[in-house]
């Protein structure tokens, strides 16, 4: 009897345990979208979650790098950031670069897919010689373009010269510093641009071309009423990302002119690096990358907006 009550409990416990597989198996499967992306959120959480929240923290304190401790004071910093006129420089600089870094890569990528977009000899070979650019690194361009940007040495001035025009100061003076250094950053973006353009080019339906020509429509028209409007949605991807990568540069701009000259390309991205790492304001740089952070936010939100929105 005793032998019989045994089996019965053992039976019992591992119908229990089947169950209870079973209840594990299924919760696992009803909710196996969320196991599989778990470890790609706990990595995104790791690597931009902790230090957006740790910068915030470093944003509300008064913190001298190697003078004092952390001392909590609030919005302290943030106040004194909005009320100094050098702040407000910097934003306005940061705006002027990003808007001359955004545009003049996207409308060049557009001219360039419109011409590959085009049959001709050896386009595959021309395509991949012109998006070399994109793939070398930003510091290397940056130095290279400093030795062409010479005034006394550089390529550009030379060919200005063989056009009877006056040499520039380019990166050395004030007023054609920020479009300088634009430029450099647009080399290397505007393969980009042409890139995701052309690949809406390459999806445009050929029926529609087709009977535009019938109808008589000039390539001016097709441009203007078929080509834009189509291929929008893709000038809208290469305007947030450019304008997103241009509003956080740093790279090229440190390489060219470190700020200068003077403090006529001194980006917010600029300024807070000197003010963390050569004056050792840590929690007051922390509050301007917080700022930083919200633009770039706003900017990304507002041209996601435009781009869901039919009316283009």
């Amino acid at each position: 009897m005793q032998e019989t009550h045994r089996d019965a409990d053992g039976a019992a416990v591992k119908e229990t345990n089947r169950w209870r597989r079973m209840g594990i198996g299924d919760w696992i499967e009803r909710r196996a979208s969320l196991v599989f992306i778990a470890p790609a959120v706990f990595a995104v959480l790791l690597l931009i979650g902790y230090p957006l929240v740790w910068n915030l923290y470093m944003s509300l304190q008064k913190w001298e790098l190697g003078r004092q401790p952390p001392e909590f004071i609030g919005l302290t910093n943030y106040i004194n950031a909005l009320s100094a006129p050098r702040f407000h420089q910097g934003v306005f600089k940061t705006l002027y670069y990003s808007v001359l870094a955004t545009l003049i890569p996207t409308t060049l990528g557009l001219g360039a897919a419109l011409a590959f977009n085009e049959r001709f000899f050896a386009r595959g070979l021309l395509r991949s010689v012109f998006a070399l650019p994109m793939m070398a690194t930003p510091v290397a361009v940056a130095l290279i373009w400093q030795l062409m940007y010479h005034p006394a040495l550089g390529v550009f001035n030379y060919l200005l010269s063989l056009v009877n025009l006056p040499p520039s100061l380019w990166v050395a003076s004030s007023q054609t510093v920020i479009p300088s250094v634009a430029l450099v950053e647009s080399f290397q973006a505007t393969p980009f641009a042409a890139l995701v353009i052309l690949g809406g080019l390459a999806a445009l339906p050929a029926g529609l071309y087709e009977a535009s020509k019938i109808d008589g429509a000039s390539a001016i028209q097709r441009f203007r009423y078929l080509t834009l409007p189509l291929v929008w949605p893709y000038i809208v991807v290469v305007l947030l990302i450019r304008s997103v990568d241009a509003l956080k540069a740093f790279d090229s701009i440190f390489v060219l002119t470190q700020g200068g000259p003077g403090r006529a390309s001194e980006t917010i991205n600029i300024l807070l690096f000197l003010q963390a790492f050569n004056f050792y304001h840590v929690g007051y740089s922390a509050s301007m990358v917080v700022m930083l952070f919200i633009l770039v936010v706003g900017a990304a939100l507002v041209l996601t907006r435009l781009r869901r929105d039919p009316s283009w």
